[in-house]
């Protein structure tokens, strides 16, 4: 079985309480039980994580390079200014999804620059939740 990292960054663990008519109300949680679920569907195992430090998501990254394992990244925040975090994405040989849940480019215009998508495979954006499904579906479509 296939090992995939859901990396996700800042403020995601107050998913189902922050701005649930943005970012809905599946808590964070239900959000790592649909991924591991429909990882295990396609055939992969899922290590779903969440930081608000840009130093350990980095880190994990580096994990992820070391291992040549597929990562499906929802930087938050980061993904607008982050170029630490985009030099760790730039260093994975193995496919990169980046999520949001919302579509950054319908909301505030500093969220319309992606400092990581350059450096990622794809991009899935604006579907809630099944924004991550949608990215697990990608990735085994491209392993």
């Amino acid at each position: 079985m296939h090992e995939v990292y859901v990396l996700n960054g800042p403020n995601l663990d107050r998913l189902g309480t922050r701005e649930p008519e943005i970012y809905g109300s599946m808590t964070f949680a239900q959000l790592a039980d649909l991924c591991m679920t429909t990882a295990g569907q396609l055939g992969f195992r899922a290590q779903v994580r969440q930081t608000n430090d840009e130093a350990e998501l980095i880190g994990w990254l580096h994990e992820a390079a070391d291992g040549k394992i597929p990562v499906i990244l929802n930087p938050a925040a980061f993904t607008h200014y982050s170029y630490a975090l985009r030099d760790a994405c730039a260093m994975l040989t193995a496919p990169l999804i980046e999520v949001h849940l919302s579509n950054p480019l319908a909301r505030e215009e500093f969220r319309h620059t992606s400092v990581v998508s350059g450096v990622a495979t794809g991009t899935i954006a604006g579907f809630g939740a099944t924004s991550y499904v949608l990215a697990l579906e990608a990735l085994a479509r491209q392993t």
